[in-house]
């Protein structure tokens, strides 16, 4: 299986370029020049990159060194001919950012956080992003008396609206992503799902540019369905980009191989991204486990990719299946898409309606069927 850029795979500059320290562990690996990271990622078959502006210029560099490691970075994307479809601003490793960086309980970091991330925005249109990323890892809190959540609430509004509204003022075509996530590095982070996150951008000014980038072990942490989440997303037409990795249920942040966590749900999300005519980036957030060395990156990040191509064979399969067609009919999957009341119905001529409660009711389903004609052409069983 070869990719293509028609696949759209891209990956963060954050996720190859981890060193692979833990909070019990130094790193075990040299850090790796970002350039070169994009050059080594085109050479797997990526389609873009996307960064954090500190992953290419170090925290509080002047603008000489700025400037010329955005030409480097800039050099290596004409020469691969990588695109940049999302970049983000680092508002959560250096010590400032302890309390959070829109919702702080410190105005002047507030402030400081929304100047980062505005000049980032320059530099994301400048590259040609179509989506900047927002993910508040460290707002929020470890104990409930230490955050006001009405007025961060509002802290954080008032943030993505001014960022929204400088989008809209300088005309880019730019597009906001909120990341949601339930916890870690944060006790408990606000906006901790996508369901918060939708509620979230309904109370914004200018929610009509922002949506969210689901990520899926933050939604498995926090022990939900990955796929019904994006199925939201994708119905509240607010999935603007995403983030594919592998987790393990809820538990710390596990970041590994897309589909090395739960392969069932990775299945069925692949399923719904391509059925459904998602046309963003396939956008792999993972991290290469601390037990490889440099080689074994480069490794870890083509298997994202080989994955995701495997599932969607896989998945077209299933679909194609006159088998699995004709079990989704006899489970009424296809039904649901009928509107409970007919065109021009009255609620009177519902009430009317003779109904056999005792029929209905002994009905089967049959979705343990289709569940299994899944498992197997997930398996190359069928």
């Amino acid at each position: 299986m070869k990719p293509t850029p028609e696949d759209r795979f891209s990956f963060g500059l954050w996720t190859v370029g981890w060193r692979a320290a833990d909070p019990f562990g130094d790193p075990t690996r040299p850090a790796l020049d970002p350039a070169e990271s994009v050059r080594a990622l085109a050479d797997l078959g990526a389609w873009g990159v996307s960064f954090h502006d500190d992953d290419v210029v170090p925290f509080g560099a002047d603008d000489q060194v700025r400037d010329r490691e955005l030409d480097r970075l800039r050099a290596a994307l004409a020469e691969t001919g990588l695109r940049v479809p999302m970049v983000t601003t680092n508002l959560f490793s250096h010590p400032v950012f302890k309390d959070g960086g829109f919702t702080s309980n410190d105005r002047a970091v507030r402030r400081f956080a929304l100047s980062k991330v505005l000049r980032n925005v320059d530099l994301a249109a400048s590259l040609g992003a179509a989506t900047y990323v927002l993910w508040g890892g460290r707002e929020g809190s470890e104990t409930d008396a230490a955050k006001d959540v009405g007025a961060a609430l509002d802290r954080y509004r008032e943030a993505i609206d001014t960022i929204a509204g400088y989008v809209l003022e300088q005309g880019y075509d730019l597009r906001l992503a909120l990341e949601p996530k339930p916890n870690e590095p944060r006790g408990d982070i606000l906006l901790p799902t996508i369901g918060h996150a939708l509620a979230f951008i309904a109370e914004l000014e200018h929610g009509a540019i922002v949506g969210v980038n689901p990520e899926v072990g933050h939604e498995q942490m926090a022990g939900l369905n990955f796929v019904h989440g994006v199925a939201q997303a994708l119905w509240a037409g607010k999935l603007f980009h995403i983030d594919l990795n592998g987790q393990r249920g809820p538990r710390y942040d596990q970041d590994m191989v897309f589909g090395h966590g739960d392969l069932l749900s990775a299945f069925f999300l692949v399923d719904l991204l391509e059925s459904a005519g998602y046309d963003g980036p396939r956008h792999f957030d993972y991290k290469p486990s601390r037990t490889e060395d440099v080689a074994g990156v480069w490794v870890s990040a083509r298997a994202n990719i080989d994955m995701y191509l495997l599932l969607r064979r896989r998945a077209a399969a299933f679909r194609a299946d006159p088998v699995v067609r004709a079990a989704l009919a006899e489970s009424g999957v296809d039904d649901l898409r009928t509107p409970t009341l007919a065109p021009g119905e009255t609620l009177a001529d519902l009430r009317a309606e003779s109904f056999d409660v005792d029929r209905a009711a002994g009905r089967g389903y049959g979705f343990v069927r289709l569940a299994q004609l899944a498992a197997e052409h997930l398996l190359g069983a069928r």
